[in-house]
């Protein structure tokens, strides 16, 4: 026996905001910044556009 389900649904009244999320924030010390870029090269080293990525990050977190 199946049951029957309803396809009616109240309309949601709450609303979720996203808000952008930036590593290079989190990136504090040198010695963040060194982990996060030796992450990325033993996570992914041939992804020379990830690599470049979290140099920009690191970058933006000197600033």
């Amino acid at each position: 026996m199946t049951k029957a389900i309803s396809k009616a649904t109240a309309p949601s009244t709450n609303r979720t905001s996203t808000v952008a999320y930036d590593v290079s924030e989190q990136l504090r010390t040198p010695q963040e910044m060194a982990a996060y870029l030796d992450a990325w090269l033993e996570e992914a080293p041939e992804d020379a556009a990830g690599i470049a990525r979290a140099l920009g990050d690191i970058a933006r977190a000197k600033e």
